[in-house]
This record gives C-alpha cells, structure tokens and sequence, in this order.
C-alpha cells in the first residue's frame, strides 16, 4: 500500500491562506517596482524595453509572475503552476540581443529570491506554519522552473528564426555568386548579402558539390566560413581560399562517410566555373569512374574530367584511331592496345614496355611488330601518336584497359 504524503500546506486554514494572500497581492505592485530596482542595479547593461503604454515590459513580467504565483498558492500547491506569456518574449529577446539564456537565469534567480523573502515576512505576520513555508519554498523554485522553461522556448524559437533567415540569405548568395557572372565580385548586393550573413569576401573560392549517402544524412560539419547550401538534391558548398593551410584536411574531416567532388580555386567572380567542374566530377562518381566515399579534389583527376565528358567526340575519335583493331579477337586488341598505350607513355624499347606490363620483353617484341603492321607510319606521327594515347587513356579511366601505372591503376 502507498502511503500518502501529508501536505502542510494544505492544512493551514483557509481563512488564513486567503488574508496571505490578499496581503501579498497587495505588496505586488510595490514588490514589483523594488524588484525591478534591484535587477538594475545588479544589470546595468540590461536593455529596458517598453510596452505600447509607456511601461518596462520586465516590471509587466514581475507584476504577472508574482500575481500568479499568489493566484497558485491560494487554489492550492497541489494545482498546474501557470506562467506569463511574456517570459517567452524575454527568452526571444535575448536570443535576438545575442545574450546568453544563463544571464537570464541569474535575474530571475535574484527576482524569486527577493520574493520570497517579502512572502516569508507576510507569512510570519499572519503565523503559516514553518512546514507549509517550506512546502511553499519548494513551489516557488517550481515556478522559477517553468519561468525559465518558457523563456527556453522563446530563445529556441528566435535561435531558429535567426538560423532559417541566415540560411536564406545564404542560399540567395550562393546563388549570385553562381549566376552573376564576371563582376559578381563588385555587385553591391553581393556584397550587401555577404554582409548580413558576415561572411567576408573572399579572393578565391572553391565550390564543392556532394552526393548523400542517405536522405536523412546529417550536414557537414563545416566552418561558418563555408557557405552551405542543403536544400538542393546536390548539396554544395562555397569554400573561400581553399589553398589555405589546412584546408584540405579540415574539409575531408567534415565531409566523412560523403561523396562528392571539390572543384578547382578561382577568382571569386568565377565560382561558377567551380562549380561546373564539381558537377562534372560527381557525374562520373555517379557512373562509377571516379572513386566514391570521399571528397575528391578535381585538380587530382584533370586526366578523367577532361577525356570522360566529352563522350561523343572521344568515342568517334576512338573508332577512328583504333579500326586497325576491329579484325583483331577482343582479347587479343585489348592486349595489342595495352601494349602500345605503354609503348607511347614510355617511349621506350621493348625491355620498358615489358617491364610496364609484367610480360616478357620477347612478347612484347612480337606486339609491337603487329602494331606496326597495323597502323604503319601513323606510330611516327607526333599527331597520330598523341590522338592515339588520348583514346588509349580514356579506354584506362573507363577500365577497359590494364596498363600499370595510369591513373586507373591508383583507384
């Protein structure tokens, strides 16, 4: 059986809780002015702010507070505390000042304990029992509880205010420094926009753009320095100096268990073509040709981003250079081709070529004899032979070739 906690405060007279209360109402309003005396004397630096009829909003709060307290204690401490509205503004207003919810505590600290000592010399005056002062003791610090509650609530809601208005500010820059063109580094509202987000204008930028590895994926944790932007189905990032010492790794930091690519740094008027880059790169992660799990950096992949895009020109350019193969067996072109990609990056003799491919000098001899059968004097071409490590090398990066040494390779 649970045994029931007697409450003292429950067995002191009605009679007697009424003339309490109506002498602490009462004091209220006079309370309230000392009160208020008192925190400005302690917070000099508070702001005061006035209601529409002229008086401080912080005495209306006091007034309100103690008033419901009172209205609490005499319907019984057993019933729900309610709290002004208007410690939610006090919250939202020092979320907006920038001051700390801790400050705020400390004031009401200072409020209830110069309460309760008024409250504690009316009890006397009419006899409360000390055990129902105490039990009224442990309702005020529940009050005190609550009133700060409600004040969380408004910093919370003006935390998040402000967070959603720097985030649209910031995504309406990103969006001119993309689209702005040669002189977005001069436009008034570039910088105005910059301004309100108190990001300063960087010489050179670098734009990164990501693939989530989830829907649900938490954002990087990045600097406030670097602009990001969550809301595209490609989340991007404007990186200001990126060549910065330290940079890199504090970027691979943040972006951990992510993909995407970092394009190359450019001035800040041309972070367009960054940015351009970026998406590049991502589409060839996307398709499997360029490593996944991490941030690349695109001046690290220049071979791939530049003969992987351009799949037309390089495909017909491919069918072209390489027909000589076509009556070859798969098996047997591919080798053929492996064979002078490294004969062309060596621009060695056969015991080089071998040595590149893990063969025999003496097949690689008979290879080289068949290429050249096959292609005649184009191998002497500087033309014909550049067009031919072009193809070559994009077949690598695509992985329809295996050629020691190549980017390829490294993946």
């Amino acid at each position: 059986m649970v045994e029931t906690v007697r409450s003292a405060w429950r067995d002191v007279p009605p009679a007697q809780v009424r003339e309490f209360a109506a002498r602490a109402l009462d004091e209220v309003p006079a309370l309230a002015q000392r009160i208020l005396a008192e925190i400005r004397r302690e917070y000099p630096q508070l702001p005061l702010a006035l209601d529409e009829y002229g008086e401080p909003r912080a005495l209306v709060g006091i007034r309100q507070s103690l008033e419901h307290f009172v209205e609490h204690m005499s319907a019984g401490l057993d019933s729900p505390h309610v709290h002004p509205r208007i410690f939610q503004e006090f919250g939202r207003g020092a979320g907006i000042q920038g001051r700390s919810l801790d400050a705020l505590q400390a004031i009401y600290r200072l409020g209830v304990r110069l309460a309760w000592r008024r409250l504690a010399e009316i009890g006397q005056q009419v006899a409360i029992p000390a055990p129902a002062m105490y039990e009224l003791a442990e309702s005020g610090f529940e009050y005190l509880d609550g009133l700060v509650a409600e004040s969380v609530r408004g910093f919370a809601e003006a935390a998040a205010r402000q967070a959603g208005e720097r985030l649209r500010h910031q995504r309406r820059l990103m969006e001119q420094l993309f689209a702005a063109g040669a002189r977005a580094h001069t436009a008034p509202a570039l910088t105005d926009r910059a301004a309100r987000i108190g990001w300063a204008l960087p010489a050179q930028v670098a734009v990164a753009v990501l693939l989530r590895p989830a829907r649900e994926s938490v954002a990087p944790a990045v600097g406030t320095d670097v602009l990001l932007d969550m809301e595209c189905e490609r989340p991007r990032m404007v990186v200001p100096e990126p060549d910065a010492a330290g940079r890199r790794e504090l970027l691979q930091r943040a972006t951990a268990g992510w993909s995407g690519a970092l394009g190359p740094a450019v001035p800040l008027a041309y972070a367009a073509k960054s940015l351009r880059w970026a998406n590049t790169a991502v589409d060839l992660i996307e398709r499997g040709l360029l490593p996944a799990g991490q941030l690349l950096h695109c001046t690290d992949h220049t071979e791939a981003l530049v003969l992987l895009p351009p799949e037309e020109l390089i495909e017909d350019l491919t069918r072209r250079r390489l027909e000589p193969l076509a009556h070859c067996g798969p098996t047997h072109g591919r080798r053929l081709a492996e064979t002078l990609l490294a004969w062309l990056e060596t621009r060695g003799g056969a015991p080089e070529v071998a040595a590149r491919l893990g063969v025999h000098p003496q097949t690689v001899r008979y290879r080289l004899r068949q290429i050249r059968e096959l292609w005649g004097d184009e191998v002497d071409d500087p033309d014909r032979r550049f067009e031919l490590e072009l193809v070559l090398r994009a077949r690598r990066l695509r992985g329809e070739l295996r050629v020691p040494g190549g980017p390829s390779s490294r993946r």
